[in-house]
Order: C-alpha cells, then structure tokens, then sequence
C-alpha cells in the first residue's frame, strides 16, 4: 500500500467525506515546525495548520497559559457573563489593531462567524444591504460567507441558493489579469470598473455598504494586489459612505511581516475580522475597529455559547504579548525576505515556476505549463505535493486552478529546519520539471 492508504482508509471510515484531508496522515504530536504521525515520521511543517500555528505547535508559554487558564475557569458564555481573559484580550487587541478612531471588539469561534458579523455590523450601522466582494477570494463555508467567497469548486459547488446582497468584482490578479492587461505592471482596472460601470449597472454608490477584502488574497493562491489599489478602494468606498472591513484572519498576526497584513498598504480599515493565529490553534475569531459600527448592534445581536472561551481568549492575550516582547512579524519579515530571494533563484531556474510572490512568510509559487501561454499545471502541483511530503515537508495548494504551492510555515521555525525545507522543494521541482506527464 502506499504512504498513507492505511490512514485513510480510517479516515474515511470514520470522518464524513465532506472533510477531506489534503495529506493522508494521522498526526501524533508536534513541536514547533515538526509534526509526528502515529507511526512516528517526522514532518517539517510548511503549513502551519493554515497559516495558524504562527507560534508554533505546542509553544510552551501557550501551553503553560492554557493550563493556568483551565484550571480557574475552563468556560463561562458570554451573554451570561464576563470575565477576566476576554477583558484583557479586548483591551490587548484594539490596542494593536490599526486605527487613529476609538476601537473595540467583539469575540466569535470561527472566522466564518467573525466575517458574518462584521457584515451584520455594518449593515446596521449604514443601514444599507449590498456588500462588495471579490472574486477568487475565501471568507468561509457558511451561507453568506459562501456568498461572500469568489471560487465556486470546491466551496460553494452545488450549495445554491447563496446569500443575496451579495457583489462580486474581479480582483487585480496581475498575473492573470481579468482584464487581460499585461503583467508587470498591473492596472487598477477594478477601480476604475467600481466608477465607471458598476455603479451604473450594477448597484449606485448609495446602496453599498461595505466592502470585504483580503489584504492578500489566501486561498486564492496569496495574490498581493498592486500598489495603490487598497486606498483607492477605500477612497472609492468613503465617496459613497461605504465602510472598508479587512479579513485579517489568514494575513494577521505577523504573518507577512506585519501585525497586519493592512499595514503594507497605509490603510485604516473600518473593522478587521481575525482569527487563526489570533490564538495559535484554539478556536477563537474577533472583530476588532470602529466602535461605533461594533455597537450599532443592539444587546444580543452577537454572541453565542463558545464565543470567547475563556481558555482561548487567556492564549490569544499571551500571543499577543510574544509577538510585542520578541518582535515575531520582524523575524517573518526576515526570514521571508530569505525564502524569496530562494524562490526566485528556483525561478530562474525551472521554467514550470511561472510566479512568485507574497510578503513575509506567506509566499507562493505557482506553476504553469507554459510560462507564455500561463496554462495552469495542476497535475505537476498535487505531484510536488505529494512527494515533498514523501520527503517528510508538509505543503499546501491554493489557487484558482489549484496550481499555487504555498508555504507558510510557523513564524518561528529553526533555520535549520527552514533551510531543509526549501532543499527538499527545490529536489521535488527539479524532479517534477523533468516528468514528461505532467
């Protein structure tokens, strides 16, 4: 049998085959950037559980924070009752969130549910409905984040009716234009688009209150947008009284070398949805931005039983106090700045890498057949996949064509093992790149 066909055979034997594991593994345990399946092989975790383990696996002050926590009070719901850990935690993050304007926060479970009420805040605030989105982005799985969210397979594949009051516009994917200009440079083709069409064909300026958008773009294969463009859009949205709400939750918390991924562009956003790193693996989310929009929301109009757990909510402060104390988004930084200048080496060297690109530790190559033609290599990508993890490097595809390989590994990975990943990428694209089938 192959490497993983024991695995998933109980994996599919007990989980729904709506949950799909990329790697068929079964993980034991990890430690900082390695994870250990149950049969003991180590794996150089280029992943990051989705870019959430920026800390690592198993930090040991989060962990030692997780049991102190446990031990005074594992749960409490919130429309019950405050308590310690969510005050401070609300006080930690409207501290560090972008905005010179009074901020606070409210806390959820999932990104998907941080994202469901930024949108119901400011619709109340602004009482108006329509909601601009992007296409080939991702905002989550649920009814109207799967209307919010820019790829139809597989996350809205067959779920029709989606959430009305829903826009999507293209998003400046310089590399493959929709427009179809050249790349470089890329145009504000969108912007100009917003102005000079949308707004008479599709929805007036006045009707509009929000838009979402990924500061770099995740799933959709970590497209950065052009310089220039996020401010152009929130100046596009300010004409009309329109908000700006950032989905933070797979760019924050040092990722791409910033606390905020926002902080690249010069942009205050209104609200900031987060999650993911936010506390290292538990499941917590938050809206952090604009008091005003957050309490346009009448008592009772957020909540939920989990929401704010208290065991998280004492993690994500301490996660926040790391990333202050030892500078974790300058070290991203850092440490990106040397995977780029790798990839760009491989680059030169392997025509089937047709782009590279991303900020900090959120980097991305994607392959192409052709780098003329651009024809996604969709079979070449699962293949590098597949056998860097037979190399024991655990990677991560995205994109519109599913020809994106992206790596975002913990945030404090050794060099060592940093290193080692990026020799086992470089000897799979190698050996892919001389495969006649792909």
């Amino acid at each position: 049998m192959s490497e993983g066909s024991e695995e998933l055979l109980t994996i599919k034997k007990y989980l729904s085959t709506g949950i799909s594991p990329l790697h068929p593994l079964i993980l034991a345990k990890g430690s900082n950037a390695v994870v250990v399946d149950i049969k003991g092989r180590k794996y150089i975790d280029f992943t990051s559980g989705i870019g959430v383990t920026n800390l690592g696996h198993a930090n040991p002050e989060l962990v030692q924070v997780l049991k102190e926590q446990a031990e005074k009070l594992w749960h409490m719901a919130i429309p019950v009752a405050a308590y310690e850990s969510v005050i401070r935690l609300g006080e930690a993050l409207t501290k560090i969130a972008p905005g010179s304007f009074s901020k606070k926060a409210a806390f959820f479970n999932s990104g998907a549910e941080a994202v469901e009420n930024a949108i119901k805040a400011v619709r109340k605030a602004t009482r108006r409905q329509v909601i601009l989105a992007f296409e080939n982005s991702f905002h989550g799985r649920t009814s109207l984040t799967m209307a919010l969210t820019g790829k139809y397979a597989p996350y809205k594949a067959d779920f029709e009716p989606f959430a009305p009051g829903v826009e999507l516009i293209p998003y400046p994917y310089c590399y493959r234009c929709p427009f179809g200009h050249d790349y470089p440079p890329c145009c504000m083709q969108t912007i100009e688009y917003l102005r000079k069409h949308f707004i008479h064909t599709r929805v007036p300026g006045e009707k509009i209150a929000a838009a979402i958008v990924e500061p770099i773009q995740g799933e959709g294969g970590f497209i950065v947008p052009p310089e220039g463009f996020v401010k152009e859009l929130k100046s596009f949205l300010q004409e009309y009284g329109a908000k700006l709400i950032v989905d933070e939750i797979q760019t924050g918390f040092g990722r791409t070398g910033k606390l905020f991924a926002i902080e690249h562009f010069g942009v205050e956003p209104d609200l900031i949805t987060v999650g993911k790193g936010l506390a290292n693996g538990l499941p917590l989310s938050g809206v952090v931005g604009n008091a005003e929009i957050l309490d346009s929301i009448h008592p009772g109009g957020y909540g939920g039983t989990f929401v704010g757990n208290p065991i998280a909510c004492a993690v994500a402060t301490k996660v926040i106090e790391i990333f202050q104390r030892d500078k974790i988004h300058e070290r991203a930084y850092q440490l990106g700045a040397e995977v780029e200048k790798r990839l760009l080496e491989l680059f030169e060297e392997y025509p089937i890498i047709g782009d590279v690109r991303g900020k900090g530790l959120m980097l991305a190559i994607e392959l192409v057949m052709d780098r003329r033609s651009k024809e996604p290599a969709e079979k070449a990508t699962k293949k590098v996949v597949e056998k860097a993890r037979e190399r024991g490097l655990l990677l991560l595809k995205a994109g519109l064509y599913n020809n994106v390989v992206r790596l975002h590994p913990p945030l404090t990975i050794e060099h060592e093992n940093l290193v080692k990943g990026l020799d086992i990428l470089e000897n799979v694209i190698k050996d892919v790149s001389k495969e006649e089938d792909v």
